[in-house]
Order: C-alpha cells, then structure tokens, then sequence
C-alpha cells in the first residue's frame, strides 16, 4: 500500500506543529504543546510444571498514559475552570468535587501543512489530575509564561471517519 493513496506524490510524513484540542464542543485556545498518546499493556510470564525451562507470555492490563498540555498563559481559563471541576479551594464540604462534569471526551486533531484535517484522535472520560496555573517568574528570562494540565484519560482511539484529504 501506497504511503498516501491520496496523494502518491507525498514522500514526506506529516509534521508535529499543527493541531488543535478541543472539548465541550469549542476549540481550546493558545494550546502549543500536547503530549503523545501511548497505551501499554502489561506482559504476564506464566508456565506450567512440565514446559521447558522458559516460560510463555500473555497479554495483561492494559493502560493509557496521561496527557499533558501546555499553552501561553492568556484569559481563556479553560483549564482553571476545568481543573476546578476535579477539586475547588473553598467550596462548601462535599462539593469540592464536580461529580456529574469533571470527566470530559476530547478531540486531538492533527492537520498537515497546508491546513487540512489529516489525523483526529477521540480521548475518553478524561480528567485533570495536575494543574500548573503559572510557571517559574523570573524577571532576568524573556520568555511565555505557561501553564500546564494533565488528563488522566481511559483510552483513545483514532476518528476513522477523518481520511487523507486531496491536497492542494
């Protein structure tokens, strides 16, 4: 099989720089930077009395890594407001926790260079296990302030409804 049917001119893969996020139906802002999506399963090593002295393996539990993204700190407070579903400094006993919306699907799209849709990933019941609302100040740097989020998730699986597009 070709490596893109669509366009067999295309020798080179797609890059890594643009793509979006989104949840609750609307497009995350200023997101600059998003972990990869990796799952593990874990090896169980078994054998009975009578085999050789190796031993057989079979597939375990599998898990899915968190995902952590980062962006520019502006005042979109998406991830304040949704870090704050998972717990919030001041409510009242009982209800520091959002039970019925701090869990959240989201989408990962990746496009190619000119801009076209290539690649969407869904992201299930995810959840904010870490929240970094401002980075390090330093007065001597000259760089973005940036905040981070990372989503506990339980699973993904690409958009299959998402194909290669004609290109330009």
């Amino acid at each position: 099989m070709a490596e893109f049917p669509v366009n067999p001119q295309r020798f080179d893969p797609y890059k890594n720089f643009k793509f979006r996020v989104k949840w609750d139906g609307k497009y995350v802002a200023a997101v600059s930077k998003i972990s990869g999506l990796k799952r593990t399963t874990e090896v169980i090593e078994h054998r009975e009395g009578g085999d050789p002295s190796t031993s057989r393996k079979s597939p375990g539990l599998t898990k899915f890594d968190p995902i952590i993204l980062e962006r520019g700190l502006t005042q979109d407070h998406a991830f304040e407001q949704w870090a704050n579903q998972v717990w919030q400094l001041g409510a009242a006993l009982g209800s520091e926790v959002a039970l019925k919306e701090f869990r959240k699907d989201i989408i990962i799209e990746l496009y190619n260079e000119a801009g076209q849709l290539v690649y969407a990933f869904k992201v299930f019941r995810c959840w904010p296990s870490e929240f970094q609302a401002l980075p390090d100040l330093n007065a001597e740097a000259g760089s973005v302030a940036i905040e981070h989020l990372k989503l506990e998730n339980e699973g993904w699986e690409r958009d299959t409804s998402v194909t290669e597009p004609v290109e330009p």
